[in-house]
């Protein structure tokens, strides 16, 4: 297994809201395990939220049994730190109402266990590039209910806003997902500073161009740059080198 992760402040903020960890060795119950977390808020709120998750994640993950199986253990987890999120929300003025996008990913025995909540993206690329998460957000929201085309000006002005985040809320609504990778098959989370400035089709490109996952990583974020660089970039590109989407 070959893992890069890079993560960008863009043109555009004053602070890096993201978060992300490659970790190819076991995290608790866990073979592997990769996040991307995007975090949301006033001042540095997003900052501490998108560390806070990924720190308190890792470390509910430590203390589970071995036993425990890769989706139950997301989602214990990610509950878990949502209520930890949420509590440090009430008791400080400064964090108030904050909360963080996140996308995990852990691959093991040939399938790819995904969690979801915001709007922070999981690719699977090879000869097609394939977005096996749903956006959580209002404008994807309205497109589903057919009130809103995603080449709209009100799709444009409104992509921003999430309707889903872990610790925004006391409790949190998790997507999970199972993808069997064919052969040459990689996978790319990302904030989504990455697709909001680089097209899908030349993500593709780069990933599959690029002569190593590092040079891959470096191209994107340097792209989304180039292109205006309004947002935050964070990638982790991850070649499993092993082989549907299949919700859970």
């Amino acid at each position: 297994m070959q893992a890069v992760g890079r993560t960008d402040q863009g043109m555009a903020r004053e602070v890096n809201q993201d978060s992300i960890l490659v970790s190819k060795t076991p995290v608790g119950p866990l073979p592997n395990l990769f996040l991307v977390a995007d975090g949301m808020g006033g001042h540095n709120a997003g900052d501490y939220a998108s560390k806070f998750l990924v720190e308190q994640l890792v470390q509910h993950l430590k203390g589970q049994p071995l036993s425990t199986s890769e989706i139950k253990a997301l989602q214990d987890g990610i509950h878990s730190v949502n209520q930890l999120l949420y509590e440090k929300s009430l008791e400080d003025i400064r964090l108030s109402g904050m909360g963080s996008t996140l996308v995990a990913a852990v691959f093991s025995r040939g399938i790819l266990y995904v969690a979801n909540v915001g709007d922070s993206r999981l690719y699977v690329i090879g000869k097609e590039i394939r977005q096996i998460t749903r956006d959580h957000s209002y404008v994807e929201e309205m497109v589903a209910l057919g009130r809103m085309r995603r080449e709209s000006e009100a799709y444009k002005r409104n992509k921003n806003i999430i309707t889903r985040a872990v610790g925004a809320a006391v409790t949190v609504q998790i997507d999970f997902f199972e993808v069997t990778l064919e052969e040459g098959e990689q996978f790319l989370l990302c904030s989504d500073g990455l697709p909001n400035m680089v097209e899908e089709k030349s993500i593709q490109k780069i990933v599959k161009n690029a002569p190593s996952l590092e040079v891959a990583a470096r191209i994107l974020v340097d792209r989304a740059n180039n292109n205006g660089g309004f947002d935050n970039i964070s990638v982790v590109l991850v070649n499993p080198k092993e082989s549907g989407v299949k919700p859970c």
